[in-house]
Order: C-alpha cells, then sequence, then structure tokens
C-alpha cells in the first residue's frame, strides 16, 4: 500500500474527497471552527485514568475496541469485559442488552481520546485502520496534536491522537492555541511501512489522554470541573470548553453543540457509565473533596476516593494511585 492508495483510502473511509472536507468533519468532532511530548498527559498532577461505559452488544463492542484500538481483552464474562494495556485497564464495558441507545442531544459522553506514545504509533495505527477498512468520522492537525477521529459500533465517539512536544503548544494569557487544519497525512505516514499494517496490538504506552462531554450548560459545568473538581481552563470558543491540569491542553473538553439544555441524564440507556480522574496527590484529592462538599455535590465515597456526580448525572470517581 503505497502513501497515495492510503491517503485516498483514508478519505473515502472518511466519507470525504478532500484533506478539507476530513477537517470539516474532525471540526465537528472536536469542536473547533472551521477555517506534550506522548507522556504528557500523564505527568500532570491529576490525569485521566479509564472509563466505564454501559453497551448493548458486549461482545461486538469489545471486539471492536480489541480488534480496531488494539486494547488487550483482560477480562471478560457474560456481563462484562475489562480491557487496556500493559496490565492497566483504561475501558470497562458492561452489558445492558435491553437498554436503549442514549441520544446525541443528551448530556454524557462525546468522545474517548486514546492517546498514542508517539506519532509513530499513530502513523502505525492509521495504517492498519486503513487497511481493515476501518469507517473514519474525520482527521485534523490541532497545533497540539494530530487526531482521527471514528466511531464504535453503538455510536460512541473515539478519539486516537499523538501530541506534538509541548514546547510546540503556543500559550497566551493562559490559553492554548489550537485549530482543526489539514492533516498532512503524507508527512505521518512517512513514518512506517504503508505497504505492512505491523499494528496488531495497542502501544503499552497507550492512556486516555482526555474525555470530551456532552453537557447542557458550559458556566454550570465549568462551575463543577473547574471550581469544584479543580481542572484549569485551557481554551474557550463557540459552545466548547477546555479543561485540565498541570498546563496540558485538555484532560477535558465540553461542549453543547447538540445538548444545550440537557437534562438528568437516563442511567437505564447506554453511553458512559463514569471516567476517573487519578492523582497522586492526597492534599489535592482532600481539597477535591472540601470543595465539593461546599458546593453541595453529591459525592459518594468510595476505598480510594470518592465519586462525584456532575449536575447532568455522569460519575466522576477522583481516586489516589
Amino acid at each position: 500500500m503505497t502513501i497515495d492508495l492510503t491517503r485516498r483510502t483514508l478519505l473515502q473511509l472518511a466519507g470525504a474527497t478532500s484533506l478539507a472536507m476530513a477537517a470539516v468533519a474532525a471540526a465537528r468532532a472536536e469542536g473547533h471552527p472551521q477555517g506534550g511530548g506522548p507522556t504528557y498527559a500523564s505527568r500532570t498532577p491529576m490525569r485521566v485514568g479509564m472509563l466505564t461505559l454501559r453497551v448493548k452488544n458486549l461482545d461486538k463492542v469489545a471486539d471492536y475496541y480489541r480488534d480496531v484500538i488494539g486494547l488487550t481483552v483482560m477480562e471478560r464474562s457474560a456481563t462484562a469485559a475489562r480491557l487496556g494495556t500493559a496490565g492497566i485497564t483504561l475501558l470497562v464495558l458492561e452489558a445492558r442488552p435491553d437498554a436503549a441507545i442514549e441520544p446525541r442531544n443528551a448530556a454524557g459522553l462525546y468522545h474517548t481520546a486514546f492517546l498514542m506514545p508517539t506519532r509513530k504509533d499513530l502513523a502505525r495505527w492509521l495504517v492498519a485502520a486503513a487497511s481493515h477498512r476501518v469507517p473514519l468520522s474525520g482527521f485534523a492537525d490541532h497545533l497540539v496534536s494530530e487526531s482521527v477521529y471514528l466511531d464504535d459500533p453503538e455510536g460512541n465517539g473515539i478519539e486516537v491522537y499523538a501530541d506534538r512536544d509541548p514546547s510546540q503548544w503556543q500559550w497566551s494569557e493562559g490559553s492554548v492555541k489550537m485549530a482543526t487544519d489539514e492533516l498532512n497525512i503524507p508527512d505521518l505516514l512517512s513514518l512506517t511501512n504503508t505497504r505492512v499494517s505491523d499494528y496488531a496490538r495497542a502501544p503499552e504506552g497507550l492512556r486516555v489522554g482526555h474525555m470530551h462531554l456532552r453537557v447542557g450548560d458550559l458556566v454550570q459545568a465549568e462551575r463543577f470541573y473547574h471550581g469544584a473538581i479543580g481542572l484549569d481552563p485551557t481554551r474557550s470558543r463557540n459552545g466548547a470548553a477546555f479543561l485540565s491540569s498541570g498546563r496540558y491542553h485538555h484532560h477535558l473538553g465540553m461542549n453543547i453543540w447538540q445538548s444545550q439544555g440537557a437534562g438528568q441524564r437516563d442511567d437505564t440507556t447506554t453511553g458512559l457509565a463514569w471516567f476517573s480522574l487519578v492523582t497522586e496527590k492526597p492534599e489535592l484529592l482532600a481539597a477535591q473533596q472540601e470543595r465539593l462538599r461546599q458546593g453541595g455535590a453529591r459525592v459518594v465515597q468510595l476505598p480510594d476516593g470518592l465519586e462525584a456526580i456532575d449536575p447532568w448525572g455522569t460519575r466522576v470517581r477522583l481516586l489516589k494511585i
């Protein structure tokens, strides 16, 4: 498979006839208007740990994350599957065969972003996706990172991306510059052999780099995720807000494009059950707990931390590791 053929294949899989069209699709997926290093996200005081999804067809969805993303199935039963890499759990799937699919105008998951350790890993994954003709929903250069978008069999959004080195990120008055430009596919694929698909399993350093949520109101969401949880705003524009810990470009994205005014989520539907933010600093966890208590948030104590519930019913586990 040559670079040109792979480029055409990727455009076809993304339902686009040009890189510009693919960037527009990525803009819809990431939340940017048209027109750190790979381990940085995991070195911050707080970071994303894992997530749990409720799914109708456990086998089909588990196989997808195994075969397409390359996660290892670490445990599997008739009711749940646990997947990850290097012995670290990144995703748990809970079987809910009678559940309705969560509507896209409800609060909940917009996408889960899997961060590749290196740009070459992203290139290798992209060749594998093309060779297996995995449908894509967009791809783009975000300046701080390079990203590919797709959806799992039940419509849960996925981003697979690689960060540029943090020294290349541009900050101004606490805001990081991001965009949705055309992804330079030939340059990316020059890092690997496009004639051979050698991505059979996710690299050991793969992690969930960030989560992107649908929320009902951005002011209310920032009051919870910034004011109580303690993530710092890094960018805000056109119905979306981005927050992080330790000057990462974002550990959390939030938008209201489809979900403005959304009410409480329905726990009987599919979709995001909970995700975790982890820290090695007990004082950070204690401060979170106090802010949540003062703010009147719903909190459940856990053996290794606590679970807070955002204004729309999305559960966030704050854990000490």
